[in-house]
């Protein structure tokens, strides 16, 4: 048996703002916070069991509080497709809650780069619509 992707731990100043942040984009919950710790852990409402689930599952985040800021382009990022709506449109949705506009030297790509409201890069991608 391989191993399976069950989480995706990102250091953040602001975890809980940053997990509401991702749980508007992924349409996520929240399904664990230590906030003594700062750490905030969000996964997919569709499969609460997780990592005990013999499948595979959208991952969880966890962010935890670190001092130190981010300082130069993740080596590491989050691909986002849109189901349920265009490109374009998802861009926009995802501006309205928080995020910005980036240039990581892409040029002219089929995928539009983005950050969330702590700097971290992550890429929209080509419509999925059924």
């Amino acid at each position: 048996m391989a191993s399976k992707f069950t989480e995706l731990a990102i250091d953040c100043a602001d975890p809980q703002g940053l997990a509401r942040f991702w749980c508007a984009v992924l349409g996520y919950e929240v399904q664990d916070e230590d906030e003594e710790d700062g750490i905030v852990t969000i996964g997919s409402p569709l499969v609460p069991e997780g990592k005990n689930r013999g499948g595979p599952v959208p991952p969880a985040l966890t962010f935890a509080r670190v001092p130190e800021g981010k300082t130069v382009k993740n080596r590491l990022h989050i691909d986002v497709n849109p189901t349920d709506r265009e490109q374009d449109e998802e861009v926009r949705r995802l501006l309205d809650l928080g995020a910005r506009r980036a240039d990581v030297g892409q040029g002219e790509a089929s995928w539009i780069v983005l950050t969330d409201p702590e700097g971290n890069e992550f890429c929209v991608l080509a419509s999925r619509c059924p």
